[in-house]
């Protein structure tokens, strides 16, 4: 499998440290929140050792409905926090980081030549009803189901590998 020509070096971690992983949002309240508690399940799932962490290019507040529609499919996400990229540990060291709206994408920083930066939209669900909301839920889902399987493999992620 080829990586797009904007991902770069193999993800796998050396010294066997976890692989770290970023899902990135505008706001960090609902679709990178959701993908970050669909990858660390499917990370579980399949015995991927992987630090897995969402973030935003501005910080607000958690979406309620994200919790709900979460809650259904048994993952807790109700202690995870609004952040910004630059609140977490080493923001520029991530092994794998994947945009999840067009707007952080433009506004994701430059990563070093060993990151492998992937790029998929997903619908907003905001002002959305639970069937909208469910909808992206069960698409990044499917997804962080993929990106675990083909990190897990040891392959470099390409979004054709891991898209709808």
């Amino acid at each position: 499998m080829s990586a797009p020509s904007h991902a770069n070096a193999d993800p796998a971690a050396p010294d066997d440290r976890p692989l770290r992983v970023l899902i990135l949002c505008t706001h960090n309240s609902a679709r990178s929140q959701m993908g970050e508690g669909w990858l660390r399940h499917h990370a579980a799932l399949c015995g991927l050792n992987a630090e897995v962490r969402s973030a935003g290019t501005e910080a607000t507040q958690l979406k309620p409905e994200a919790v709900i529609v979460m809650d259904e499919v048994g993952i807790d996400i109700r202690s995870h926090l609004s952040k910004t990229l630059w609140e977490l540990p080493d923001p520029l060291r991530f092994d794998v980081v994947l945009t999840v709206c067009d707007d952080a994408n433009e506004a994701c920083p430059s990563y070093p030549a060993e990151t492998t930066r992937l790029h998929l939209a997903f619908e907003d669900p905001s002002g959305g009803d639970l069937v909208a909301w469910r909808r992206v839920r069960d698409l990044l889902g499917t997804t962080m189901q993929r990106l675990a399987g083909v990190l897990q493999r040891g392959d470099t992620p390409t979004e054709a590998a891991i898209e709808m």
